[in-house]
């Protein structure tokens, strides 16, 4: 995805990919994505089906539901993620990254994944890198850039994942060597060092204590005022503190998650209007 290659296809084939130049910025109004009709498969078994929703920019989205949903499948989907791993997996529908196709044909899903960051479950740093290394690793898997653009990107970064003032001092340590927290934003900075447009978070305080949770948590909500956010999380409470719409995946006995309700966070947990969701967020299955 360069600037010269145009989007084929019937999503804005005229207009050139955005300029990743602007990606810790946005423009004026942030970065958006379009769901369109999507539906994932594992082979020949639909995981998820007619999920359609506009993620607004510069907010955070959550995805809520019970296991086995198709949480995690749908947010893999709107990085490409989903097609990597054994197996005939694939994607139907589209994913408009401000308003270009990211499955358009002569798209590369490497490129894709620089726009559209992913931080997992697990705090998966590298063990064999220090934190430094860490945090550029990327960037000079991609490119050479000179020893001072690295040190800039280094301090950059882990301010901006609230990390550098606890590993300022050591950043030639192992990035294994922090704490689970720690090691979440270490991970974290290494999406930004990349510069993307978009986060997807998959559950990432599901292995963290309270208090790196909060951490987290209090760091997603200064991002989203530069980053296009979404999260998937089990935690109901989370998903009230931490995002500005969300959305609730349901699947019934054909275990095909479908997107029940989505919206304003506030409304959809005071005020929903299916009662499906009344029923998951008041505790009466999940």
């Amino acid at each position: 995805m360069t600037m010269s290659e145009q989007v084929p296809g019937t999503h804005n084939a005229t207009q050139p990919v955005p300029d990743r130049n602007n990606a810790t910025t946005g423009t004026a109004g942030g970065h958006w994505m379009q769901v369109r009709d999507v539906a994932a498969y594992y082979g020949d078994r639909m995981a998820i089906s007619e999920i359609s929703m506009t993620i607004k920019p510069r907010s955070t989205t959550a995805i809520i539901g019970p296991s086995g949903c198709g949480k995690s499948t749908f947010i893999r989907c709107l990085n490409r993620m989903h097609e990597v791993g054994l197996g005939n997996n694939r994607v139907t529908g589209s994913v408009l990254l401000d308003g270009h196709d990211i499955y358009g044909r002569s798209i590369d899903p490497v490129q894709v994944r620089r726009y559209i960051g992913m931080v997992f479950q697990r705090p998966n740093p590298f063990p064999s890198m220090s934190i430094y290394d860490n945090v550029v690793a990327g960037i000079k898997l991609t490119r050479s850039p000179s020893r001072t653009e690295l040190d800039e990107t280094v301090e950059r970064c882990l301010n901006q994942a609230a990390l550098w003032d606890e590993v300022k001092d050591k950043l030639k340590a192992s990035g294994a060597s922090l704490s689970g927290g720690q090691q979440q934003r270490l991970c974290i900075a290494r999406s930004l060092a990349m510069q993307p447009h978009v986060l997807l978070m998959d559950e990432p305080c599901s292995a963290l204590d309270p208090i790196a949770t909060y951490k987290i948590e209090t760091l997603i909500n200064e991002l989203k005022r530069q980053y296009t956010i979404v999260i998937v999380t089990h935690n109901m409470q989370q998903a009230s503190r931490v995002a500005d719409e969300t959305a609730f995946f349901l699947a019934g006995e054909e275990r095909i998650g479908k997107l029940v309700e989505f919206g304003p966070t506030n409304q959809l947990f005071t005020n929903p209007t299916d009662p499906r969701t009344e029923a998951y967020i008041t505790g009466r299955f999940g």
